[in-house]
């Protein structure tokens, strides 16, 4: 990618985006690695869960996943073995992002992506067909459009399912022989071209949402081709706002926003969502929102109020600035949240009043 590009995309890929890290890590890489992986298991958890300060090539290896340590192990260990590997949890966990990190790590592109949904066919997991050179010379291997299956078991590389579970049933089942014998059959062709082999390097990742888990239930069949491992949200404050903060710094960064949130006002906002989330606040029973209140969801409301700040009110990001843009997050299709969070508002009036960024908090009630 030219550096035009690179200043054009509003994302990049994590092969891109971290890519001295990747680059450092592969030349000091002397561990065993499996077929077709292009770091050794260790390496991809440095890559992952970062160096602990330590540089390697002259740089310090950044912690990109917080929290379940123990699952980005086993899901390490998984993609060695002949069982996909499947990502669970509430929405906001980072189980699209482990996934990502995995793919860059393991094969360098995490681009052989199928993004789930009610309108996915078989045609964009598998191959598809040019159909001018179809009808033109019939079908053959130069008519066959590769999908993402095709490429990454022909180029033994990772493919990633996101949201499999909202697939319909018969598009998810197309995979069981894929995973099982590890063969693409492609009955138009005749002879050796009719069945694809995968090559060393070759695995699936795919993620569900445990609140969407109903909407095309996967088959028993399926699912013992899968090993699960469950994603949780995190309950260590203190790591919670080490990535919010992160991640809001980085994307204000290149925005180009000259604008930053106070760590007072963003251990506050943590702590909202956390209790929110939770359903408890200082040793007191709330009740808990319908909304997930996500990390991700987090990172949004502190980017937006530095946002607001700089480009409409010219002033930095207040703790009041936080409710303004919490509305969005919290409101969705159950009315009955705003109440919830007035309820906690309440909460908060009665024992936290007399602390400032806690009464400034309290005075973006207004938005609600």
């Amino acid at each position: 990618m030219t550096e035009h590009q690179n200043i054009q995309a509003q994302r990049l890929p994590a092969e891109q985006l971290y890519e001295d890290e990747l680059h450092v890590l592969r030349e000091a890489d002397t561990d065993p690695r499996p077929g077709g992986w292009r770091l050794s298991p260790g390496s991809v958890r440095t890559f992952i869960l970062g160096s602990n300060g330590k540089e390697i090539g002259g740089v310090t290896i950044s912690r990109k996943i917080f929290g379940n340590e123990i699952v980005v192990e086993r899901s390490i260990v998984t993609l060695m073995g002949k069982q996909g590997l499947i990502l669970v949890g509430e929405p906001g966990t980072a189980k699209s992002l482990l996934s990502e990190l995995l793919a860059a790590a393991i094969s360098g592109t995490s681009t052989h992506t199928v993004q789930g949904g009610a309108g996915v066919v078989e045609e964009q997991i598998r191959y598809g067909w040019n159909y001018a050179m179809l009808i033109k010379n019939g079908p053959g291997p130069d008519a066959l459009v590769p999908g993402p299956l095709y490429l990454a078991m022909t180029r033994g590389r990772l493919m990633r399912f996101e949201e499999i579970t909202r697939c319909p049933t018969e598009v998810q089942d197309c995979l069981i022989p894929v995973i099982s014998d590890r063969i693409l059959h492609i009955p138009e062709l005749e002879g050796g071209e009719a069945a694809v082999l995968s090559i060393p390097g070759f695995n699936l990742i795919a993620t569900a949402n445990l609140r969407d888990r109903g909407v095309s239930e996967m088959s028993s069949a399926l699912k013992r081709r899968f090993n699960f491992e469950t994603m949780n949200p995190l309950s260590d404050r203190a790591l919670e706002t080490e990535l919010v903060t992160r991640e809001v710094n980085r994307q204000l960064a290149a925005d180009g926003i000259g604008q930053s949130v106070e760590p007072a006002v963003m251990a506050l906002l943590v702590t909202v969502f956390q209790e929110l989330r939770s359903g408890r606040a200082a040793g007191t029973k709330l009740e808990p929102l319908a909304s997930i209140m996500s990390t991700a969801e987090a990172i949004q409301v502190a980017f937006s109020a530095a946002a607001d700040g700089w480009y409409l009110e010219n002033a930095p990001v207040r703790a009041s600035s936080l409710l303004k843009h919490l509305s969005g997050t919290v409101i969705k299709d159950d009315d009955d949240d705003r109440k919830r969070v007035r309820h906690y508002l309440r909460f908060v009036r009665t024992k936290r009043k007399k602390e400032p960024v806690w009464e400034e908090f309290l005075q973006g009630e207004k938005w609600l």
